[in-house]
Order: structure tokens, then C-alpha cells, then sequence
């Protein structure tokens, strides 16, 4: 490994990220280093991490590389890995772009969760072809201390339960992940969103990321929060044929979401590269248990 590795620091909607470009995938990042880098205190700090890796030069991605020569190895805050990330997409396009990789217009982007087509408008906003959304059968409850909630299970490609509250204060510190049931809904852990009205097709958020933690903003989240307010208001657009499109308050900034009549949604909004230097590859070492 060299000396130093180069990384940069962005966000979309303050929901922020490490960012490591490794084209040919020879940077080594186990779970207790993408921890360390993602350390608030004793690291660079960020809710996840976005390892730039070419889909050619990835396992988990060559299957994929005549569709997106570009893999976003995302990973979360603590280590662990996440099948996709919304906002993570947005700020990994714009590092391609600020690289000199790509160019405005459309480009496709390889992740766990599939090849995402994303477009960078000229004005800035970029927008992330999502796919589309499941809705598991079952009901789902989720709860924070005495209070509990039926909640919509939503997959983004990573799994959601959304529930609609009062008060966004009723989410409680969000610091521990809320507890859920059935426990069979959701093995592998759950994103969990509470949402309030704000207005006619606004709506505002708080989120828990599985592995982060409270949030700033959450992409898929602000997705499948739309996906089940558009469900909930007799609005959903496989049945209306009509595209349904919502503003999504996170505590970061504003999202737009649209799902079209055959079923694809598109996000909308910012994304930011904020520093760029070098990582000490000794520190990440010892850093490391």
C-alpha cells in the first residue's frame, strides 16, 4: 500500500461521505478501516464511504462493466456493506465529473443494487434513475420507547419502513436503531423513516440508517417515503398512470422525487465535494485493530 492515499470529502443534502478513488481496486478497506476514516472524531468523518473502483477491477461488479465502467463500493459508517445509496450516488457522479471521468448528460453507475443511470444537469442538480420500488406484503410496526407505529415496508434496494407521524419529534434521539416487528420483515436490519405533511405533495423526514445511525438525509429513504406517501394518498402512479412527483424535506436540505407510471422513480437534488488531501496509510494501520 502507498504511503499516502489520496480522498476527498463531499455531501448530498449534508448526508456526507469519505470518498476513495481506487480505479484499479488496490486499496485494501476492511470494515475497522472504512470505520476509522468514517470516525467523527478520530477520522475524516462521514456517514458512509464511496470507494471509486472501475467495474472491471471488482468481483462483485464485472458483471456489470459493459453497462457502467464505474462500481460504487458503498459502504456504511460503521464498516459494513449496503446494497445502495441515494445521495451516495449523486456525490460519487460529481466526483466522476470533477475528475474529468465523465462528462454532463447521462452516465451509468454500477452498485450492489444494480446499474443506476444518473444524469449531471448543467445547473448543477443531478438526477439518479432509482429503479423501482418493492412493497413487500405483511404488516410492520415500529416503535420508539412507548409509542409505536404501522409502518410501509419499501425496498430501494435496500429495505425501508416508513411510517407517518404527528411530529417528527416523536422519533426520539434516533442515536439506537427503533425497534420493529415481525422480526422476519427485515434480517439483515432496517432503514427507518418517520415522515410528517408539510403541504399538498410535501412531505418532511428524520431517518435511522442501519450501520450510520440518525442522518442528515437518506436518498433511498427520501424514495420510499414518496413511493408510500403516493400509496397512502391515492396518488400511486401504476394505477393513476399519472407521474406522481413529491418534495422531500430532510434535515440536510430538499430532495425531489418522481415516480412515473411504469413504475421507475427519479431523485433530484445537490451534491457537493467540499476537501481533498491525503490519507496517512501508517495512521489508517494503527488506526485499525
Amino acid at each position: 500500500m502507498s504511503t499516502r492515499i489520496a480522498f476527498l470529502k463531499g455531501h448530498g443534502t449534508e448526508n456526507d461521505f469519505v470518498i476513495i478513488p481506487d480505479p484499479e481496486n488496490v486499496i485494501e478497506l476492511p470494515p475497522a478501516a472504512v470505520a476509522a476514516l468514517c470516525d467523527r472524531r478520530a477520522g475524516i468523518g462521514g456517514d458512509g464511504l464511496l470507494h471509486v473502483v472501475r467495474s472491471a477491477a471488482h468481483p462483485e461488479a464485472r458483471a456489470m462493466a459493459a453497462e457502467a465502467e464505474w462500481f460504487m463500493d458503498y459502504r456504511n459508517g460503521d464498516g459494513s456493506v449496503a446494497e445502495m445509496c441515494g445521495n451516495g450516488v449523486r456525490v460519487f457522479a460529481h466526483y466522476l465529473q470533477r475528475a474529468g471521468h465523465v462528462a454532463e448528460g447521462d452516465i451509468a453507475v454500477a452498485t450492489r443494487g444494480g446499474v443506476k443511470t444518473v444524469h449531471i444537469a448543467k445547473e448543477g442538480d443531478i438526477t439518479v434513475g432509482m429503479g423501482k420500488a418493492l412493497l413487500p406484503e405483511g404488516d410492520v410496526t415500529v416503535s420508539v420507547g412507548e409509542r409505536s407505529w404501522p409502518a410501509r415496508n419499501v425496498n430501494m434496494g435496500n429495505p425501508h419502513a416508513v411510517a407517518f407521524v404527528e411530529d417528527l419529534d416523536h422519533a426520539g434521539d434516533l442515536y439506537a436503531a427503533p425497534p420493529f416487528s415481525p422480526a422476519s420483515a427485515y434480517p439483515d436490519g432496517v432503514n427507518v423513516e418517520f415522515v410528517v405533511d408539510r403541504g399538498l405533495r410535501h412531505v418532511a423526514l428524520r431517518v435511522h440508517e442501519r450501520g450510520s445511525g440518525e442522518t442528515r438525509s437518506c436518498g433511498t429513504g427520501a424514495c420510499a417515503v414518496a413511493v408510500a406517501t403516493a400509496r397512502r394518498d391515492g396518488a400511486d402512479p401504476t394505477v393513476t398512470d399519472t407521474p406522481a412527483t413529491y418534495t422531500v424535506d430532510v434535515p440536510g436540505g430538499r430532495l425531489v422525487i418522481t415516480e412515473r407510471p411504469d413504475g421507475e422513480i427519479e431523485m433530484t437534488g445537490p451534491a457537493v465535494i467540499v476537501a481533498e488531501g491525503e490519507i496517512d496509510a501508517g495512521w489508517l494501520e494503527t488506526a485499525t485493530p
